[in-house]
């Protein structure tokens, strides 16, 4: 039976130098993390912490569903909630650290389990990483920024939940390959367009998704290489903090979306997360329309990320709860395998909600036996 919980807000307030702000209003140097403990009626030595690079999840169907099941949760929103344009994820990743802290020091809690969901899976494969095997130094852009000063405390516990590969590799796969100028957006090679009218039509061979794959690629490493050159064009005139912002067409052209025999799960084809992959391929809400040099080396450069799901995944040893959706019109089943066979140090349990769409919206039954197995799983681990 579905019990009662108290929903507390509060801050998680550090001081931090840098020599530029990245994110609009609030003290020069001060960070505060909007964080929202769901806290129910039964006490607990364990809590879950929910963290997205962008935050913004803290009433998604899961996580409620967990307090009413009696698991203590807090979902912390770090700096750039809500906005990503200058996204750094080594600052994402300081501020779900000084959550976990603040949930032990402070809270009382004994064991903290990360919930890594969708985007927050691998945010917190990353700060796990930086707690158990800590390298980070610099930002991609080699802006000092010492994670491994930070005294992370590792997680007892990573769950991916609906959970895909990072951003910088799933932006990737949802590039769409026919801009091969940068400068002219619109001017795209139908023998790669998948939307016009005369483009590659489904079903997609191997050798197609194939060669699709590399020229998204590609394509990653040619605005990669354009935004090192800007970088460095700034740093030679003594521009040292300066910034340049730009727009990215075209991401979300991921064939999978067309043709649902690529990486086959149970969602209908033509259609994807954020609606018609065609209009979501230009529109505001696409993955890194707005964007910076640093955040673009940070959270979407192919190669440069350093928050990279499979190399982080790689460095971590902890159990793991993998759920899967198994109509999942964001993370595709490849994306699990491949965490999964990344994450080499840990012991893995992999449970797959069968018919469930990413967010569980409109699913209740659905959400109740994913919230029931992330339930079990955390007994299982006292």
């Amino acid at each position: 039976m579905a019990g009662s919980y108290e929903r507390i807000s509060y801050l998680v307030v550090f001081t931090e130098t840098s020599a530029f702000k990245d994110t609009y209003g609030g003290a020069i140097g001060t960070v505060a993390a909007e964080c929202q403990l769901l806290k129910p009626d039964v006490p607990s030595d364990s809590v879950v912490i929910f963290s997205h690079p962008i935050g913004g999840g803290a009433y998604l169907p899961l996580v409620g569903q967990l307090a009413k099941m009696g698991v203590h949760t807090i979902y912390c929103n770090p700096r750039y909630r809500g906005n990503d344009t200058a996204l750094i994820m080594e600052r994402a990743a300081m501020d779900l650290g000084a959550c976990v802290r603040n949930a032990k020091d402070r809270l009382g809690y004994k064991k903290v389990y990360l919930g890594g969901w969708s985007g927050g899976g691998s945010l917190s494969m990353f700060y796990q990483a930086e707690a158990q095997d800590p390298r980070v130094t610099h930002t991609p852009a080699g802006d000092p920024y010492d994670l491994t000063a930070a005294g992370f405390i590792p997680a007892d516990g990573v769950m991916l939940l609906a959970a895909h590969l990072s951003r910088n590799l799933t932006l990737t796969e949802w590039m769409d390959p026919s801009i091969e100028d940068e400068s002219r957006p619109f001017d795209r090679d139908p023998a790669w367009n998948l939307y016009a009218p005369d483009g590659p039509k489904p079903p997609y061979s191997d050798t197609f998704v194939a060669q699709y794959r590399q020229r998204q690629i590609d394509r990653n490493r040619r605005i990669t290489a354009w935004v090192k050159d800007e970088l460095a064009a700034l740093k030679a005139q003594g521009l040292e903090s300066h910034e340049r912002c730009f727009t990215v067409q075209g991401t979300m052209a991921d064939p999978r979306w067309l043709d649902p025999l690529v990486d086959p799960n149970e969602r209908r084809p033509n259609h994807c997360m954020l609606g018609d992959p065609f209009v979501v391929n230009d529109g505001p809400v696409g993955l890194a329309r707005f964007t910076t040099l640093r955040s673009w080396l940070s959270q979407w450069s192919y190669d440069d990320s350093q928050a990279d799901g499979l190399k982080c995944a790689a460095r971590i040893a902890c159990p793991m709860l993998v759920i899967e959706n198994g109509a999942d019109d964001a993370c595709t089943p490849s994306h699990a395998a491949r965490l999964m066979a990344a994450a080499q140090g840990c012991t893995i349990e992999h449970r797959t909600i069968a018919g469930a769409n990413h967010y569980y919206f409109g699913q209740p039954e659905h959400c109740r036996q994913a919230a029931e197995t992330v339930r079990d799983w955390i007994t299982a681990q006292e």
